[in-house]
């Protein structure tokens, strides 16, 4: 590798390395987003695909592969791919008269490894009104805000807020850990990290006492993916956060809580004292502030009240735990799990990735992620973009991931399961919907009981 390589490269972050050793066959680790955009002609599709073939080729994030280094030993690095071609990443479908059905399907493919780690699917549309984008990023390439970054620029010129990156940093000299005058300040560190790794996993035995989860979110890999998606009004959500109190996740999170219980129930699953762990990412990037590469993300674990049957008591429950949380911050406690990543030499991720993967059902039970989306309109060759749902990796083990992301006004969850464990995902989707018309229903109701004696 020339120096010049070497300077405009940058090595995997040790958060990248666990993503890019704990993928199987059976449990690919992408990030996805299915866009429906609205057709303005026959040829839209046709058009979309050149589009974003065209414009691949003007990003430079999306022209990168990831290939081994000598140092550190386990390590990787991305690297400009020679002779990029974009119509190995684009790629034109038949029409679909189910969107949520073939990304499904395609969610279910690992990306190619060889070569830089995205696909872009365009899907037309049946009816010819329509076609969408399946979006896919491996998660050792981009978190979410990277991938919206990516992402935003295949699709038409907007005025979204500058991304700054720091310039990737030298590659640090194998000797330098030799030298003596960096021996106090390493110690320092070590003890450090020492420190922090004990309180994270002293949290994360903690929260596996007294778990009461269910059957129907474990399950045995079968390689098999189904998704679904469902759009809510953002006003609804507002609505419900100034009855109640809270943020706007708050009431996301209860919403999935509540939803849970409808789809158990319904399914002939008791749902009576499950509280599963959920694991909720967050983002330790700075909006607007420069930041190296690389996934810099930690999280919270919340336990779901689905046992809980007041849809007030599960919100309220939701807040207390989420501002728990945010009180401790999220580099302690059970959720920042990912962050022991940092402690792990490089060969210790190549090594021990397998084992990290069956990990995942001992850790949390379902994930949970919000995924921030500028709330302006967007397009593709003109044509509007009208819904976009996310799309999570599912971690071995486990039959579900929820996705959430607002835009223009309404809230789009994006639901990822195993398709064998999760043969009636449409169902859960549909008790998203009814969970929030029930908690807008409750807290008119309790509204009304307040002021109601006073109008009188």
């Amino acid at each position: 590798m020339t120096s010049s390589s070497v300077q405009s490269s940058d090595l995997l972050v040790p958060l990248d390395l666990a993503f890019w050793n704990i993928e199987t066959a059976a449990h690919p680790m992408h990030l996805g987003a299915l866009g429906v955009f609205e057709a303005d002609g026959p040829d839209a599709a046709d058009r979309a695909a050149e589009l974003l073939a065209a414009r691949a080729t003007a990003v430079p994030g999306l022209r990168t592969r990831i290939r081994p280094v000598w140092l550190p030993v386990g390590g990787a690095i991305r690297v400009p791919m020679p002779a990029f071609d974009p119509l190995e990443h684009v790629r034109l479908a038949a029409p679909a008269a189910d969107f949520q059905a073939a990304a499904g399907e395609l969610m279910r493919r690992p990306v190619e490894r060889g070569r830089p780690p995205w696909e872009a699917h365009v899907l037309p549309g049946a009816d010819g009104t329509s076609f969408a984008v399946l979006f896919k990023f491996h998660h050792a390439l981009a978190d979410g805000l990277r991938a919206l970054t990516l992402g935003a620029a295949l699709l038409d010129p907007v005025d979204l807020p500058a991304s700054r990156e720091r310039p990737p940093a030298p590659t640090p000299s194998p000797w330098s850990a030799l030298d003596p005058r960096t021996l106090p300040r390493r110690l320092r560190g070590t003890a450090a990290a020492a420190g922090q790794a004990l309180g994270i996993g002293t949290s994360l035995a903690r929260a596996t006492l007294g778990v009461r989860s269910c059957a129907a979110l474990t399950s045995t890999a079968t390689g098999t993916r189904r998704a679904a998606g469902v759009v809510l009004d953002l006003d609804d959500v507002h609505q419900v956060r100034k009855a109640v109190g809270g943020t706007v996740n708050d009431v996301l999170i209860a919403v999935v809580a509540g939803a849970l219980r409808r789809w158990l129930d319904e399914r002939g699953d008791c749902s009576e004292g499950v509280e599963p762990r959920a694991l909720i990412p967050v983002s330790r990037r700075r909006p607007r502030t420069a930041q190296p590469p690389g996934n810099r993300l930690s999280g919270y674990l919340v336990r779901l009240p689905v046992g809980h049957e007041d849809p007030l008591v599960r919100l309220r429950s939701v807040r207390t735990a989420m501002d728990r949380n945010k009180e401790a911050g999220p580099e302690r406690g059970a959720g920042a799990v990912a962050l022991l990543a940092e402690h792990v030499p490089a060969l210790g991720h190549r090594i021990g990735g397998p084992v990290v993967a069956q990990a995942a059902r001992l850790l949390f039970d379902i994930l949970v992620t919000s995924v921030p989306l500028p709330d302006i309109g967007l397009r593709l060759g003109g044509c509007r973009l009208a819904e976009v749902y996310p799309f999570a990796p599912l971690a071995q083990g486990q039959s579900l991931a929820v996705a959430v992301s607002t835009y223009k006004g309404r809230v789009h969850y994006g639901l990822i399961a195993d398709a064998a464990a999760v043969p009636d995902l449409e169902l859960l989707a549909r008790s998203l919907r009814d969970e929030l018309d029930g908690l807008v229903a409750v807290c008119a109701r309790e509204a009304g009981l307040v002021t109601g004696p006073a109008a009188t």
